[in-house]
């Protein structure tokens, strides 16, 4: 068995804009287990200002962790859980040992069948101008769920490109998730979410700052807008189910990148069934290849809810891994080169 990490940088069309910035390209750790004649990748891809495991040591550490298990031949995902970027990463090209084909994690009907993955349109964080753009494009394009970043512009601004859009198309047409990010002052949250439910929206993800268990279980016991925790979930391990039954989310966001991979996002999974609460995995700003492998992984499981996978066409270039996009749907291809285009 030998173990190899190459970083790749990734320039974005567009800079990439959330509320804690902008990305102008993505740093991809590609890391490589080659064993039984097989050579398997998965991605780590931590990101800065929000993954647990970002550092500017992080290509230093990746070599001392490969260097390590290729003296050894010992690998353990789970022992380096203070890096969740590369479990998912090791998961990753494991499943492909397993499968004994390189970039095939699960036979599922996604893959065998050519079954669609349904997802959320994603409005990036711009000008109103631009937003509106994007959103008439995502129409056109046949989502029929969209989910807009807010906090970038003038709130009352947002408020109005989300009455446009329930114009537009009645919540039995167009469902419209949002994504705070984190953004509103606790003092002012409920105003907010109570401003924003005149339009009928489904969600609200992570609406005030990770970290405030008891302010966010007021949170979600008072809005008007059901509540998805999403950066809340982030470095928590061991205490999964308290945090559930302590702030009581109507829904989980679960990205693997962040969370250490898909052994932990199902223990997720598995409490967000035993508490009756809903989910939905979204990417965290992977290249083809990690978005491959969420889409894989969540086709095991049974869910007809709208899933957050539609970022690979963000980059300027990307791994072929067969994966498109249509009418809201993501497919899997089954001709791929699995070269960077």
């Amino acid at each position: 068995m030998i173990v190899s990490v190459n970083k790749v940088t990734l320039p974005f069309k567009i800079p990439a804009t959330t509320s804690r910035g902008a990305y102008k390209d993505r740093e991809v750790y590609l890391v490589t287990i080659e064993k039984d004649g097989i050579s398997a990748i998965g991605e780590c891809s931590p990101l800065i200002g929000l993954s647990i495991d970002y550092n500017e040591n992080l290509e230093e550490e990746l070599e001392g962790f490969s260097k390590e298990i290729n003296e050894t031949q010992i690998l353990d995902p789970y022992k380096y859980q203070k890096h969740p970027a590369f479990i998912f990463a090791l998961e990753s090209a494991l499943r492909q040992i397993e499968t004994k084909k390189q970039h095939l994690l699960y036979s599922t009907d996604f893959i065998l069948k050519g079954s669609g993955i349904p997802i959320n349109g994603l409005i990036w964080m711009a000008d109103s101008e631009n937003m509106r753009e994007q959103m008439e494009k995502k129409l056109k394009e046949g989502y029929s769920i969209i989910k807009l970043k807010i906090g970038a512009i003038d709130f009352d601004e947002e408020c109005r490109l989300i009455e446009s859009l329930r114009k537009h198309k009645n919540a039995f047409q167009l469902e419209i998730r949002v994504d705070a990010n984190g953004v509103f002052e606790n003092d002012h949250v409920l105003e907010k979410l109570k401003e924003l439910s005149r339009f009928e929206l489904h969600s609200i993800e992570q609406p005030i700052k990770q970290g405030q268990w008891d302010a966010m279980q007021e949170v979600c016991a008072k809005s008007p807008i059901p509540v998805a925790l999403d950066e809340e979930l982030i470095g928590v391990l061991e205490e999964k189910e308290k945090l559930i039954k302590h702030i009581n989310p109507q829904f989980l966001i679960l990205k693997p990148t962040l969370l250490g991979g898909f052994k932990y996002c199902d223990e997720w999974i598995s409490l967000a069934n035993k508490y009756d609460k809903g989910w939905w995995a979204t990417s965290a700003l992977e290249s083809n290849i990690g978005l491959n492998a969420i889409a894989q992984w969540v086709s095991t499981h049974d869910t007809e809810m709208a899933q957050g996978l539609g970022t690979g066409q963000l980059f300027v270039k990307n791994y072929d891994l067969g994966l498109s996009l249509k009418n809201g749907y993501l497919y899997k291809n089954a001709n791929f080169t699995g070269d960077l285009i």
